[in-house]
């Protein structure tokens, strides 16, 4: 008993957990007090990320040059970009499946509380500029650096001072992620404050409906589509799930995916996933595959045509998931991109009026820890993929199914 309390006690994602609940029991009893600690969030958010660019960019340099063949980066380049493709379509037809089954749409508008959409509905005309998408995609870039940089260092005879030398880098910057990621209570307690204390409990029972429709789709996606992929490759998807139960706290309490990057490439490399799949396939996921945001995505644009009583035809709906297929890739990697694609989703169709938009912002932060939580899962499920399909996973380290 006495080792089990001290387990606890030591334990990070315990402190994370008690960080999640008082933030709720803050800013439902001291709203003006939560709304504050936003600071707390955001910086811890901001600290994060001057780590991923060093991690993304050091783990894929090193894991191309390590490869020698540079076919091997190619072939799992594409694999990834198939199966990114294949499953965020599932996501998309999920998502309009369980919206016409459960119908959340069906309610009241005169009940619901409007926000104000202007700056999304404004965009809602304007074509995907993909140039500007990827000036402001910085994982992106840092990507696309680190894949030249691999590639060219590949090519330099006798570099075994400049991989020694990144390999060394790569364990400091590790390091001192491994200190930061102490304050990831604070992060989660300041961001679980201002979202309950700024939007509060009570904005959830209008939507209500919809809220647990998207929160059961993507269980169901969770455990039915990336449990099956994992029961396929021999991974129990409740052990990987323990095995990331941290990092899954934190994109909990920070409603962000990408404080949980770090994180997450380290714990399947830990796994026994190869550091360079690791390296290619959960970076460029989080802007190609997106699987909750898919699901969210397809879901409100039915929500909102059940809201305005309008009927869409079966060859409206195929539209619907084509354009998303296109439009969804990157759309959590640049803040407020989600709103924009479904502003532009729903001005291609001409049906549902883009200031239905309004009736989401207010719920919208609640939905985005399930959005959030599933597209780090996928991401994981991708690298876990990727790597037993270029047998660069040992089996000595798997989380083997039950």
């Amino acid at each position: 008993m006495e080792s089990f309390v001290k387990k606890l006690f030591t334990n990070l994602t315990f402190y994370v957990l008690l960080a999640i609940l008082a933030g709720v029991l803050l800013g439902h009893f001291y709203p003006s007090t939560g709304v504050e600690m936003k600071v707390l969030g955001d910086y811890f958010i901001k600290l994060i990320k001057i780590f991923i660019g060093p991690i993304i960019f050091l783990t894929i340099v090193l894991g191309i040059s390590g490869m020698g063949d540079l076919k091997k980066v190619g072939r799992i380049g594409l694999k990834s970009l198939i199966y990114f493709e294949v499953v965020t379509t599932f996501a998309l037809v999920i998502g309009v499946a369980f919206a016409y089954l459960i119908k959340p749409g069906n309610v009241d508008r005169a009940g619901l509380d409007i926000q104000d959409a202007g700056m999304y509905t404004k965009s809602a005309g304007k074509s995907m500029d993909w140039v500007q998408f990827l000036m402001d995609n910085f994982t992106l870039q840092v990507l696309v650096v680190a894949i030249l940089s691999g590639i060219i260092i590949s090519y330099i005879k006798g570099n075994e001072k400049i991989v020694g030398s990144l390999y060394k880098l790569s364990n400091i910057v590790f390091k001192g992620l491994k200190y930061v990621m102490y304050l990831a209570p604070l992060g989660a307690f300041g961001g679980m404050a201002f979202t309950i204390g700024k939007f509060g409990l009570h904005t959830l029972v209008p939507l209500g409906k919809l809220m647990l429709t998207v929160y059961a789709t993507m269980l169901v996606f969770i455990f039915g589509v990336l449990g099956l992929i994992l029961r396929y490759y021999k991974v129990s998807i409740f052990k990987f799930l323990r095995h990331i139960q941290a990092e899954l706290l934190l994109v909990l309490g920070t409603s962000s995916s990408e404080s949980a990057l770090p994180g997450l490439m380290r714990k399947l490399e830990d796994m026994g996933c190869s550091k360079s799949v690791v390296g290619l396939v959960v970076p460029t996921g989080y802007s190609f595959n997106l699987d909750g945001t898919s699901i969210y995505l397809s879901m409100a644009v039915i929500f909102l045509a059940q809201l305005y009583n309008v009927h869409l035809s079966f060859i409206e709906i195929l539209s619907i998931i084509g354009l998303l297929m296109i439009t969804s890739k990157g759309a959590a990697a640049v803040t407020g991109s989600g709103f924009i694609v479904l502003a532009s989703t729903l001005t291609a169709i001409h049906k549902i009026p883009v200031e239905g938009l309004a009736f989401l912002l207010g719920v919208d932060k609640f939905m985005s820890e399930a959005r959030a939580i599933t597209n780090c899962l996928g991401n994981g499920v991708a690298a876990i993929v990727i790597s037993k399909n270029e047998e660069g996973y040992l089996p000595e380290l798997e989380v083997t199914a039950d």
